[in-house]
């Protein structure tokens, strides 16, 4: 494919693994396409907006919107709380990414939410609707997703997949959550 060719083909990157530095690796190309001019938008599907995270406060300096729409970890909510929480992110993602407004859209831990497991919830988050609208979207826009335990057909609808794993981690050693690191 040609450089122009490519430029004007919206990409679909999958980052995912157990390692560290997912969201890390969305937020520096968020922060590349702004400094190109190109209009981002995060969506986070886990994160709850009742926290801060550092992205969020960087990420807005720039003028790019995160919106942290999750409720947190799967154990400390209900199950309905949580369904009713991706059902609002994914909303919000795939309108965000349908309606051509932004260049790159960043779903922030969807494959977290789609490899959940604990309760149903294929009816609000739809493995099938993901791909759709991946598949579907309009043709500029560039995607990038985050989280562990990427579903195969989402790599496989991907351009890039990218699976950072661990080899070594502080929190072995007993190191908690790190302000600026972490969050």
């Amino acid at each position: 494919m040609l450089e122009n060719e490519a430029k004007r083909k919206g990409m679909t990157l999958t980052y995912t693994g157990n390692g560290k530095g997912k969201t890390t690796a969305a937020v520096g190309i968020a922060v590349r396409a702004a400094g190109r001019g190109m209009k981002v938008r995060m969506i986070q599907f886990i994160k709850s907006p009742e926290r801060t995270y550092g992205e969020k406060l960087a990420l807005a300096k720039l003028g790019i919107e995160v919106l942290p729409m999750g409720v947190g970890f799967t154990w400390l909510k209900t199950p309905e709380e949580h369904r009713q929480a991706l059902q609002s992110a994914w909303a919000e993602a795939k309108q965000t990414a349908m309606s051509g407004e932004y260049d790159v859209v960043i779903w922030d831990e969807i494959h977290n939410a789609l490899a959940i497991d604990r309760f149903p919830i294929d009816d609000v988050l739809s493995l099938e609707e993901v791909l759709q609208t991946i598949r579907n979207r309009p043709s500029h826009v560039h995607l990038v997703l985050t989280g562990r335990q990427a579903h195969e057909d989402v790599k496989a609808a991907s351009d890039l997949v990218s699976v950072i794993e661990p080899e070594k981690h502080y929190y072995e050693e007993g190191v908690q959550a790190i302000r600026g690191l972490e969050f």
